[in-house]
């Protein structure tokens, strides 16, 4: 697998840290969890988009734009981070928010309303969900076009082919932290929602033959849907490194810990959030990596990991922990 030849910025100096969870571990009992630090990424706030937009970015200057446009949920992890990038490199870019539960956007809300305005996003329009995003991002293209400038259009969460390379990288780096500091995993459990992170990893592993299953945990879909999802673009990601396809038997994307739907919050994402900073001082955001340790822990409660060294991907997120602060808080989340 050499990821070498695709040209690539670099927005983290080095690897993410491997860490135990010795507290968390033996609060929920049955395994030995650690997790993988990608909320360290680089970029405002870290967290698993930055490195989709490593790849990205480098083809967006390789072809000359000025402007890059993209599209997410209100408390988009993807779409703060691109803003980010773009402002590392001087260029402007131009949101697409999808409001997905209604009422959820507010312009003067905290968590990324806020931090769209520091880092200046040169526009954020809202639409309402269902809206069909590529004819809106292809809208402000248009716009971008007719002022002389250069756009670059980035699919939600960065989950192309080219961006899920981030994660073929992740896995090559993981691959090499276990062998350096000689710990063995029996498995990886990550948060799956555009598919870009679980479908890398999966396409890295098996071009590493690495032997490691991956359990996602839904944040959005059904899980035939998001299996299938997943599977199609860890294929995709296979073909342009130029590796051995994935097949079905490597995807699991489990759905008992969606909820009453997106960025809806449940009980179990806040005991998950609020152990987790408990016990071990870090930092989870309440729509993705949130319910994923919430599925985690129930796992690791059911005995699913019995005696099993597991990593947790930390995907990211905290900032946008404000914006949440009365379910967080609130005690009929809080049992």
């Amino acid at each position: 697998m050499n990821l070498a030849r695709f040209p690539r910025r670099r927005y983290t100096p080095g690897f993410t840290p491997l860490e135990p969870l010795p507290r968390l571990s033996a609060a929920i009992g049955g395994a030995e969890i650690w997790i993988k630090r990608d909320d360290l990424l680089g970029l405002a706030g870290g967290g698993n988009k930055t490195r989709k937009l490593e790849f990205l970015i480098a083809d967006a200057l390789a072809k000359g734009a000025d402007t890059l446009i993209t599209v997410g949920a209100p408390q988009s992890n993807h779409c703060r981070l691109t803003l980010a990038a773009a402002a590392k490199e001087g260029l402007d870019c131009r949101l697409v928010i999808e409001e997905r539960v209604a009422g959820s956007f507010s312009p003067d809300a905290l968590g990324n309303n806020l931090l769209f305005d520091l880092m200046g996003a040169a526009s954020v329009r809202m639409v309402k969900a269902g809206a069909d995003l590529a004819e809106e991002m292809a809208v402000e293209a248009a716009a971008v076009k007719a002022a002389g400038g250069h756009p670059y259009i980035i699919v939600g969460g960065g989950s192309s082919p080219l961006g899920a390379l981030g994660y073929a990288a992740c896995a090559q780096e993981i691959m090499a932290q276990a062998f350096d500091e000689g710990v063995a995993f029996v498995r990886i459990v990550v948060a799956s929602g555009s598919a870009g992170t679980h479908s890398g990893l999966i396409a890295g592993l098996v071009a590493l033959n690495a032997g490691i299953p991956v359990t996602g945990i839904n944040v959005r879909r059904p899980r035939a849907e998001q299996e299938a999802n997943v599977l199609k673009l860890a294929q995709a990601t296979a073909d342009l490194m130029g590796t051995p396809q994935p097949v079905a038997a490597d995807i699991v994307a489990l759905a008992d810990w969606v909820g009453p739907g997106y960025s809806l919050p449940t009980p179990e994402m806040v005991e998950a959030v609020r152990l987790l900073a408990a016990k071990e001082g870090i930092l989870l955001d309440p729509v993705y990596s949130g319910k994923a340790m919430a599925g985690l822990i129930a796992l690791a409660r059911q005995g699913a990991f019995k005696g099993e060294r597991v990593l947790f991907l930390h995907t990211g997120g905290s900032p946008s922990l404000s914006a949440f602060a009365g379910v967080l808080r609130d005690p009929a989340f809080n049992q």
